[in-house]
């Protein structure tokens, strides 16, 4: 007996169903995104290693999946990396390409490649799948869509403000109200860092508090710990897990805090014009949520960051981004500022699924299906399903003229609304009958009223 097939862990197969709901999100993603003046672009599934690798610090590059030189891909292998059993030695003689781990490496890579051809400031948004060697779990899976928009050339903290409207304005189109964007500053903690004099520690310390919200506080500072950084040190990191307080509030205590730190104090003020300026304009679904402990642990976020959570949801985040002032200077372009959010569609998915916001999808498939009588009557109906089809009105023949109840049977597994019965009757008086498979009543309508009826 042949084995079952399946697929690899941390990816899935996607119904009928299911596709509707996705391209509900994609296309209200999209709209949103296009609304603020973004412009699409896509990049390879894959690209050179050298591109990806070293960009998000040793745990990211952990988790890219590299691909295997075409061909005998052992015969140019690092005999001594084989010898010695030397994992990332060999992978770089037996593997050239990766799958991409996000999309704004790629962008940056783009808008280097392209500089001459872009009009700066450059908005973009992408909506394609990445890959992570990650561990699956709920809400984390190894192939995901990532939606994201990023803008370049411009250091404007405007664009700040204006991605925090944007997360709003797609849950308010969403209908999830219970959402808080948290924010925080890189600046912020390269002055903490500064103040506790590990500044050359800072992306360990970093690291570390990113998975605050899943160790807890103890494991964090046991973690920085094995990084080197000293206990009198993470005693003056302390007051980061102890602020509390409005936002204002806690920026006023963190400019006391910070106040001998030239980067931590930038970051207050920038920070604090960011908030004013949302609190100012006003949010309709969205908490904005000024949160110091934040860190997002990749290498390249030099100011504003962000990370998005549903409340009452046990999901984890679902969206995030954040300022790089210098992405593209790994690609040799510098000082080309940018910033960007990605939306994580996979768990906003689950998020509505749970709480039961997506809209009913009954009409986005087939809204009547015409029984096959026989090759006569399927072609009066195929004339029907053309008008129909013009009409942006979704519509199917049954293919074989087959018993009624196993047509019948097709239709209510599709849940068709309606099913056009046409026989020799109708066919002379240029009529059809529509039943209504909720209800059960029949209908007699002209062949030229049906576009009209069904509408």
């Amino acid at each position: 007996m042949a084995q079952k097939p399946s697929i690899p862990k941390g990816t899935r197969d996607f119904s009928p169903t299911e596709m509707a709901k996705r391209n509900y999100l994609f296309s209200t993603i999209k709209d949103t995104f296009k609304k603020f003046g973004f412009d699409q672009i896509e990049t390879p599934s894959f690209e050179n290693s050298s591109t990806l690798m070293g960009k998000y610090g040793e745990e990211g590059d952990r988790l890219i999946f590299k691909i295997l030189n075409s061909g005998d891909y052992l015969k140019k292998a690092d005999n001594g990396a084989l010898v010695d059993k030397n994992s990332t030695k060999l992978t770089s003689s037996i593997s050239e390409k990766a799958l991409r781990y996000d999309l704004t490496v790629p962008f940056a890579r783009y808008v280097v490649q392209h500089n001459n051809d872009i009009t700066f400031p450059f908005k973009r948004y992408q909506i394609q799948p990445v890959w992570r060697a990650d561990r699956p779990q709920k809400g984390r899976f190894r192939e995901f869509f990532q939606c994201d928009a990023d803008v370049v050339g411009s250091t404007s903290l405007l664009q700040e403000v204006e991605f925090v409207q944007l997360y709003d304005e797609v849950f308010a189109k969403l209908g999830l109200k219970n959402v808080v964007i948290k924010i925080n500053n890189r600046k912020i903690l390269a002055g903490v860092a500064d103040v506790a004099n590990i500044s050359d520690l800072l992306i360990d310390m970093t690291v570390a508090l990113d998975k605050l919200d899943k160790i807890g506080e103890d494991k964090v500072k046991e973690e920085m710990l094995t990084k080197g950084i000293s206990e009198k040190a993470i005693s003056k990191i302390q007051p980061l897990f102890e602020l509390n307080g409005t936002n204002e509030e806690q920026l006023n205590k963190l400019a006391v805090l910070l106040a001998d730190s030239e980067v931590g104090t930038k970051g207050v003020e920038e920070l604090r014009k960011v908030i004013s300026t949302v609190e100012i304009l006003g949010l309709k679904v969205a908490d904005l949520e000024l949160n110091v402990t934040l860190a997002r642990g990749l290498n390249y976020y030099t100011g504003a960051i962000y990370e998005v959570e549903a409340k009452g949801v046990k999901m984890g985040s679902i969206g995030g981004g954040g300022r790089y002032d210098d992405l593209t200077g790994i690609f040799g372009l510098k000082g080309l500022s940018g910033v960007g959010i990605s939306f994580g569609l996979d768990r906003i998915y689950l998020v509505l699924e749970e709480l039961g916001l997506f809209p009913d999808s009954k009409n986005e498939g087939v809204q009547v299906m015409f029984v096959n009588f026989g090759d006569k009557e399927a072609l009066y109906c195929m004339k029907a399903v053309g008008q129909l089809r013009e009409n942006g009105i979704n519509s199917e023949v049954y293919p074989d003229s087959a018993k009624m109840k196993k047509q019948m049977n097709y239709a209510n597994k599709k849940a068709i609304p309606f099913v056009a019965l046409v026989g020799e009757e109708e066919m002379n008086a240029n009529e059809i009958t529509m039943k209504n498979m909720e209800s059960g009543d029949q209908t007699k309508i002209s062949f030229s009223d049906l576009d009209k009826f069904l509408l």
